[in-house]
């Protein structure tokens, strides 16, 4: 018999060792009885395949565990034969079986990573947030197109808060194998439609530079907000799915991510490196533009103050949307380069919320004009009075 969620009850923490180690049940729990007699010793050994229901760690320590009245214990079960998938036990009597892994315990240092990764991503979220009401809220010329930056915030604020809530609730998620996997294909979708739209906004930006050189009357029209926005989700929907499509079983790792065996991982990398590197090029576009509408403009009209807010916004949008997760590639379990890595890609809320809000003057004027008619909520008002900050 299989008990598919007896491993709540019948926890892996009553698996007492002399080690201070964090055990995790790696198998369903199982019994297995002769009918008709209360003999549970066997003259020759049994073996059960017990399949792994939770992603493996190589440097964890398997236990062939039985269930005896209190907990678990390995007397008379060793283990034959492991991999990634599945573990051969070995018993000489009957009883209530399952595979527990005992791995270290995190250092202080993961505790303290993990601390801070919560303060930096309450901080981005607050960010994202106060970032849409402001988007929402300020009247903006009809010349600034917020699409892109309005879905990038909506897409990163799903993401992290949901990964955020998954973290701390793992222990109650995690036992649920079809919650697990349908949280780590809805991150796989909202992280990925979010660099769809890091990637529209940087072809907005190159439309915007080129459109600099055009006379105003002859200037092309962006994209509609309707087919941006089905853009910028149908790309992510199209890979989630396909990615389930070819291999299922890829989505609910261990932190209910998406499993890095198999290759699965590269359904997330794949695209993001030909984002990533589009977006580079875009940007090398962008500048070798500007550098020639500078040249022709004329220098009577104070175009040099709005060529240089249009670089600084170049290179501020670069360094939001595409250096932090650059970084993410080289991290190699280097602490340094990880704690970098937490505090940009958790903070892209914040730059985003600086640089198109805070720092934006449209905004600013916008919140003195508002300040005179004082008609705004106070909501309104605690917005306009950081943008005036």
């Amino acid at each position: 018999m299989s008990y598919s969620t007896m491993e709540n009850l019948l926890k892996p923490d009553f698996f007492n060792t002399s080690n201070d180690t964090v055990k995790t049940m790696m198998s369903t729990v199982i019994s297995a009885t002769l009918p008709k007699t209360n003999n549970t010793k066997l003259t020759k050994p049994v073996n059960f395949t017990f399949r792994h229901i939770r992603e493996f760690d190589p440097s964890g320590s398997l236990s062939c565990v039985y269930w005896n009245t209190s907990e678990w214990i390995v007397d008379g079960c060793s283990i034959l034969k492991t991999n990634s998938s599945y573990t051969v036990c070995s018993c000489v009597h009957l009883s209530t079986f399952a595979l527990i892994m005992q791995t270290s315990c995190p250092p202080e240092s993961s505790q303290l990573l993990n601390l801070l990764n919560l303060v930096c991503v309450i901080v981005g979220l607050v960010s994202f947030s106060l970032a849409l009401l402001t988007f929402a809220l300020c009247q903006w010329s009809p010349r600034v197109n917020n699409v892109a930056r309005i879905n990038i915030c909506i897409s990163l604020l799903l993401a992290h808060l949901l990964f955020l809530l998954t973290q701390h609730l793992l222990n109650i998620i995690r036992p649920q194998q079809v919650l697990c996997a349908v949280i780590s294909g809805l991150l796989h979708f909202f992280f990925l439609s979010g660099f769809v739209w890091m990637f529209i906004e940087a072809v907005m930006l190159f439309i915007c530079v080129k459109n600099l050189s055009q006379i105003s009357s002859k200037k092309r029209e962006v994209l509609s907000s309707g087919f941006l926005c089905m853009i910028g989700y149908l790309i992510a929907l199209v890979v989630v799915c396909v990615s389930v499509g070819l291999v299922p079983e890829g989505y609910g790792s261990e932190r209910c991510w998406i499993k890095i065996d198999k290759g699965f991982i590269w359904s997330f990398l794949g695209p993001v490196c030909v984002i990533l590197a589009s977006n580079t090029l875009l940007f090398i576009k962008i500048f070798i533009s500007l550098n020639s509408t500078l040249k022709s403009l004329n220098v009577e009209v104070s175009q040099m103050k709005q060529t240089k807010i249009m670089v600084f916004k170049t290179l501020a949008q670069f360094v939001v949307l595409g250096c932090p997760w650059i970084l993410g590639f080289f991290t190699n379990g280097r602490k340094e380069l990880e704690i970098l890595f937490l505090i940009l890609n958790s903070q892209q809320g914040t730059f985003i919320f600086l640089i198109y809000c805070v720092l934006n003057n449209e905004v600013r004027h916008h919140s003195v004009y508002m300040y005179n008619l004082d008609v705004f909520t106070e909501v309104h008002v605690l917005i306009l009075v950081i943008c005036d900050f």
